[in-house]
């Protein structure tokens, strides 16, 4: 598979992103199906792995850890903090954003723990606390770099306006955000400015949280527990007008000789290279597709039909619903309605 460059790391233009393991989407598989997993994504080569404090409030960082730990010297491990579970008055953990050094510093020992390693290869902001400076969180990343507790420092769904001042504190490596055929916002400045900054842009959810692999044709049957299930997107009313971008989509799947989901990887990998595609999968059927999409080469016809079918304002909904929208800091197209 080819490599990219994320700062000094060599990794795979498709990396494994963790969070379907335990969290998210439904009822996890299994601890066991989730390392057979792992040891399939390493058997194929991949070397970019991606986990977070909040993926199952620690139990993911828990699960791949010491399935990752016998190949730490030739694989890149990412971790997040930010953005965790804490135990309310009735002792349930709830998602919360902290970006307060001293909390971004327990976070990152706490996954240091969790993963049963010395040092995390690139940790990242998981979501700017908009109550704390962003210069002051990353001030204490790069504390934790001098400390040798992590190697190079993200940011995940902030603007190119706060990428740059996080930048001018602290050199940041990546930005991870979401980046699809049917998730374009990058394309409204934070793209290019990772390119002239010389910062990998590592695209999570690059199968537009699944649609684009064109397996889920009802989003109804989305569980109460499925995140997707409260995105405008996926609505009753929204998700059949999104769905009719598939078939035009599957023509061009067809001229490439490719799944769905090779299409869409191989069109977020053709928008520079500069760009990972960081896809999550509980299934290996799925993961050889979303690897194969690295092979694929798109001509500029195809890019050019893809672009126009996948133009924004073709897209019915927005990303996040209100609460979403207010925990990012990413530059957004308006909703179509």
């Amino acid at each position: 598979m080819q490599t990219r460059k994320i700062g000094p790391f060599d990794v795979t233009s498709v990396g494994l992103g963790c969070m379907n393991l335990s969290h998210a989407y439904g009822t996890p598989p299994s601890a066991e199906q989730g390392r057979e997993l792992l040891a399939h994504a390493l058997d194929q080569g991949v070397t970019l792995f991606d986990t977070a404090a909040l993926y199952g409030f620690g139990a993911n960082e828990t699960l791949v850890g010491p399935v990752l730990a016998p190949h730490r010297e030739r694989i890149t491990l990412c971790s997040k903090g930010g953005m965790a579970g804490v135990p309310g008055d009735d002792g349930v953990l709830r998602r919360v954003i902290d970006g307060r050094p001293a909390t971004l510093r327990r976070n990152c020992e706490d996954s240091l723990r969790r993963l049963g390693t010395d040092v995390i290869d690139l940790y990242y902001l998981h979501r700017w606390d908009k109550s704390v400076p962003i210069e002051e969180s990353v001030g204490e990343m790069g504390r934790l770099l001098q400390e040798g507790k992590v190697r190079a420092l993200g940011l995940s769904e902030v603007s190119a306006e706060t990428l740059v001042r996080a930048h001018r504190e602290h050199p940041i490596t990546a930005l991870q955000s979401e980046y699809s055929l049917w998730s374009r916002n990058a394309e409204l400045g934070t793209l290019q400015r990772c390119a002239e900054l010389g910062i990998a842009y590592v695209a999570f959810s690059p199968l537009g949280r699944g649609f684009l692999g064109g397996d889920l044709l009802d989003a109804g049957t989305l569980g109460e527990k499925d995140v997707r299930a409260a995105m405008p997107r996926f609505s009753a009313d929204n998700y059949p007008r999104n769905l009719r971008l598939l078939a035009p989509m599957r023509e061009i799947a067809e001229q490439a000789d490719c799944s769905l989901a090779a299409l869409a990887i191989a069109w977020v990998l053709h928008q520079g290279e500069h760009v990972i595609a960081l896809p999550g999968t509980t299934q290996r059927k799925h993961l050889d597709e979303d690897l194969h999409g690295a092979e694929v080469k798109l001509s500029s016809a195809q890019l050019e039909q893809l672009d126009a079918l996948f133009q924004p304002s073709a897209i019915a909904g927005s990303r996040y619903a209100a609460q979403g929208h207010r925990e990012v800091d990413t530059e957004e197209f308006a909703p179509q309605v």
